[in-house]
């Protein structure tokens, strides 16, 4: 078993892990998913001392790994980890990479090592390759060799790294297919990955990365269908997603609609759906909402999804006033022209009101 208490790691210009917190229990097989730079690799390096903690502590199986005076040596025997850009010794053949380590650090005799080395290589399909040097193969027969070359240590725990990203697409799939077979072998298994399909087929528990360390920590089916948390939600579903926060009556209108073209162009939004998150932001809120608040509060979120491209407004707004009582008809008629669907949250007890505008490309 692993223990995360309050682990924190520092560079110069950025804080990727500002407190997390967490346990994997044996067997468990975490994927970890989030943005670019939410300090995924981090965590694992972290966990097998590549990098040192700058604050927290490490439990394995009840030792503090972080403490002063912990042999890394002897924990990372307990860890394999698998790189994305593989690591193997390129003057060294595909058996001597993998022979080397526990020659080295168990003392193993060549010839144990040897026949260790090719039982592991026929499991990874590459046993013909035995002989050949890296430069030799393909990445995915590369990667394979690391998977082999991190389980002739033995491990408890083996920490994936990406170990997809640098390959072909045409080769993801024979290093999935090793892990896949790996993860019914009862080990302990994190692995980082952007291949989503492949995170909630092969995952038990999902960690999504963000704001500093285990932003949401749930099961796949919750997590790819059922997020709780907005970012969660938006990176899932791979939501574009552009912010206004209209507090004065005296609002640029203009610039947000220089804004939303910007969003649009950013993300390859046809120019006739911008023009529709454009007139609804003006009929929704200039036209409707503005002239009844005195003290404007109002919270407009775009989001677009790539997979369906549709759009949908979420407005957030002081007062418990419906949309369709506004004095303003020609504007709700305009708005209603652009949507597909106006929601409303029910929000009981609250003095605020969130509705949803949908809109779809036609």
């Amino acid at each position: 078993m692993i223990e995360i208490r309050h682990l924190r790691k520092e560079y110069e210009n950025a804080t990727p892990l500002q407190d997390v917190s967490t346990v994997i229990r044996d067997g468990d097989i975490i994927a970890v998913i989030g943005p670019s730079g939410t300090g995924k690799s981090t965590l694992l390096r972290c966990l097998n001392l590549l990098e040192r903690p700058d604050a927290g502590q490490i439990f394995v199986d009840g030792t503090d790994i972080t403490e002063k005076g912990c042999n890394a040596s002897k924990i990372r025997q307990k860890m394999g980890m698998v790189f994305q850009s593989f690591n193997l010794f390129h003057h060294m053949t595909v058996i001597e990479n993998i022979m080397y380590a526990p020659v080295k650090l168990r003392q193993y005799s060549r010839q144990a090592a040897y026949d260790k080395g090719m039982n592991l290589l026929r499991k990874v399909g590459l046993a013909e390759r035995a002989m050949n040097y890296p430069d030799a193969l393909s990445g995915g027969q590369k990667q394979r060799v690391a998977i082999a070359r991190a389980l002739a240590m033995d491990p408890d725990i083996i920490l994936f790294d990406e170990p997809t990203s640098a390959l072909d697409p045409t080769m993801v799939g024979e290093v999935q297919a090793v892990i896949e077979e790996l993860a019914r072998s009862g080990k302990t298994i994190m692995i980082v990955t952007h291949e989503m399909a492949f995170a909630r087929k092969i995952a038990n528990r999902v960690f999504y990365m963000d704001e500093g360390g285990i932003y949401e920590d749930s099961t796949p089916e919750e997590i790819f269908l059922h997020p709780q948390k907005e970012k969660t939600r938006w990176f899932v579903k791979k939501l574009k997603v552009l912010t206004l926060e209209i507090r004065s009556r005296d609002y640029d209108f203009v610039g947000a609609d220089a804004e939303i073209d910007k969003y649009c162009y950013k993300n390859r939004i046809s120019p006739k759906l911008c023009l529709r998150m454009q007139s609804v932001v003006e009929e929704l809120c200039q036209q409707i909402l503005l002239p009844i608040q005195e003290t404007p509060d109002i919270l407009v979120t775009i989001e677009y999804a790539e997979e369906q491209e549709d759009a949908v407004i979420t407005v957030e707004y002081s007062g418990g006033f419906l949309l369709e009582e506004t004095e303003n008809q020609l504007a709700y008629a305009v708005l209603q022209a652009r949507a597909s669907s106006i929601e409303y949250e029910d929000l009981a007890m609250s003095d605020r009101q969130i509705v949803h505008v949908k809109i779809r490309q036609e």
